[in-house]
């Protein structure tokens, strides 16, 4: 059987070209193209590019050509089939098995993707050339908005008294219109009424640009409804996983480093007929970590930019905190705040694009620094604001995924609020600095380039041991369901438990661990950098540990994943991707 064309292009559409490739292949950016030493000769000088504008790959020396389906099959020795499941699981799609339910999803989905189609189509064309819809296009236009916006947006306009209900249930069945979401039934009128009625229309539309759901915007006043309304959640639409104009945006990412993520459809509107297109907006929800995931994918900078009046602004505070555990090397999240009462549309229409530009290149935020700014507002230097703030900046520096960022977050916040306390540090120092030196952190961050996660995460476990030996020694349970991976913490952590478990004095000065070892921990255990405060406080202590340990249990579930992921993408075994589910949702429960 084949393969839905939808779900195919789905996939394509969800990871670009490069990414793919490089995880076999070392690629150069060399302008709009990627290079790289072909996997189909032996070559000293590079004859192999991938272009993700254009969505394929080609080698010079051989001919080879084709997708990222076509790559994995080639150079993976993979079936279409297997090719398929392997990248499917890469984009976080379920795997398709052709079972049934399979098929009645695809057909349901068919229906789904042609009532929406149908729907927006009519009234694009409505607003266009009928002139009942003359309100709704002098609307558009007094916004300053293009012609070719309009139908580039396909933008529409719903009339009061036209329904399609009765049209569309002829061509796809009543129970398909129902379960789309357009119309809601009324039981005292005993009838299905449009939702979108007299509102414009902007279509919202998948990664891969199939219409599944709208946004709409009343053209009359009424206190009784809303501005603004979506089409409500379905099988094919979470709003969370989705935004407006990721279709049109994600082509851009070969040509463009950053993405704009603005609040409203008009926004998005605003800033494309002005010339600036690399922008989407999320859909009436606060930002979503798969919101996020699905821009990394495709830009190095997601600049959010929410309106410029306190809404807008805690917005941008809930985004941030929702975003930050995302944070990656080599990616960015800034934050641009406009001036009061200002928001995207309206700045870029009164000043245009370059102003806009320039505007955004000397006022951006870094993520990170407009979390402290913003919490540091809520403390009034106080003993006890002073605290909450720290406590709150421990948790999301925490709260982020990769370690590498997570540490040089926690010393950029923990520098901070050293300069808030100056009188704090003037005191004894510990055997090693509370807060590192930047200097002193970026050249300790190049050396620990070939340091493990696992390595890392353990050198902090062991860190915290040895320091507070005596903590332990009366706490030894706390030890008991601990386990390393790799093998040089496994020996190290069995001698400081049987050291812990004796009854025995120890000189810390005379530990049975080799030098060499002690000096990794004592320069890459991140933890060092808190330990002088946690040491005062044994509930805290006790807390840092537990945090760490379930860190550690989450890096060795990640490396289970991996190698399961491995085996999947060449047995296609059903238990096998049991497996890998079983142990994402205990990942997701730990």
């Amino acid at each position: 059987m084949k393969y839905p064309k939808e779900y195919l292009d789905e996939i394509k559409s969800r990871l670009k070209v490069s990414n793919v490739v490089s995880k076999y292949i070392q690629l150069k950016k060399r302008g709009k193209e990627f290079i790289g030493l072909s996997p189909f000769k032996n070559e000293k000088t590079p004859s192999f590019t991938v272009n993700d504008e254009k969505g394929f790959f080609h080698c010079f020396s051989t001919s080879e050509h084709g997708n990222i389906f076509d790559f994995l099959m080639k150079t993976q020795n993979l079936k279409f089939g297997e090719a398929v499941k392997t990248l499917a699981l890469q984009a976080g799609m379920r795997p398709y098995t052709f079972s049934k339910a399979d098929e009645e999803r695809e057909k349901a989905w068919k229906e789904y993707a042609g009532i929406y189609s149908d729907y927006i189509n009519f009234f694009h064309n409505e607003l266009l050339n009928n002139p009942d819809a003359n309100k709704s296009l002098n609307y558009l236009k007094n916004r300053k908005l293009s012609l070719e916006t309009i139908k580039n947006f396909k933008i529409g306009y719903v009339r009061k008294n036209l329904s399609l209900f009765g049209n569309l249930e002829n061509k796809f069945g009543k129970k398909a219109v129902k379960e789309c979401g357009i119309f809601y039934f009324d039981e005292k009128k005993n009838t299905y009424i449009d939702r979108f009625r007299d509102r414009v229309i902007f279509p919202i539309n998948s990664i891969s640009g199939s219409p599944i759901a709208i946004g709409g915007r009343i053209m009359e006043k009424n206190s009784f409804f809303a501005k603004y309304i979506n089409s409500p959640e379905t099988q094919f639409f979470k709003k969370g996983n989705n935004l407006y104009n990721i279709d049109k945006a994600r082509i851009l990412s070969n040509k463009l480093n950053q993405i704009f993520l603005v609040e409203g459809y008009m926004d998005v509107i605003g800033l494309n007929n002005n010339g600036i297109s690399n922008c989407v907006a999320n859909l009436g929800t606060a930002l979503t970590e798969k919101q996020i995931k699905i821009l990394n994918q495709f830009f190095d900078e997601i600049v959010i930019c929410f309106d410029g009046d306190e809404s807008g602004y805690k917005a941008a505070v809930r985004a941030a905190e929702n975003s930050v555990r995302e944070l990656q090397p080599e990616k960015q999240i800034s934050f641009l705040f406009l001036p009061e009462d200002e928001d995207p549309d309206t700045f870029i229409s009164k000043n245009g694009k370059e102003k806009f530009l320039k505007y955004y290149e000397t006022n951006k935020i870094l993520i990170h620094e407009f979390i402290f700014e913003n919490l540091k507002k809520q403390s009034n230097n106080s003993p006890t604001s002073l605290a909450i703030l720290e406590k709150k900046l421990r948790f999301l520096s925490n709260s982020i995924k990769d370690q590498y960022i997570k540490k040089y977050i926690l010393d950029f916040f923990l520098g901070k609020i050293s300069q808030l306390t100056p009188n704090l540090s003037k005191g004894k120092q510990f055997a090693i600095k509370h807060v590192a030196a930047l200097s002193e952190t970026k050249k300790i961050y190049n050396e620990s380039i070939s340091i493990t996660k696992e390595q890392l995460q353990e050198f902090s476990i062991l860190y915290l041991i040895i320091n507070n030996f005596n903590f332990f020694k009366n706490n030894s349970n706390l030890l008991n369901d601990l386990s390393f991976i790799t093998v040089d913490g496994k020996e190290v952590l069995s001698k400081l438990t049987k050291i812990i478990n004796s009854n025995h004095e120890i000189n810390l000065d005379m530990l049975p661990i080799e030098k060499s070892m002690l000096e990794k921990i004592n320069k890459f255990a991140s933890v060092k950098h808190i330990s002088k405060n946690i040491q005062r406080d044994e509930n805290k202590l006790e807390e840092i540990f537990y945090e760490m340990k379930k860190d550690l249990k989450n890096l060795f579930l990640d490396k289970q994943i991996l190698e399961l992921e491995s085996r999947f993408s060449k047995d296609m075994d059903q238990s096998t991707l049991d497996e890998i589910i079983e142990l994402k949702k205990l990942q997701n429960n730990n």
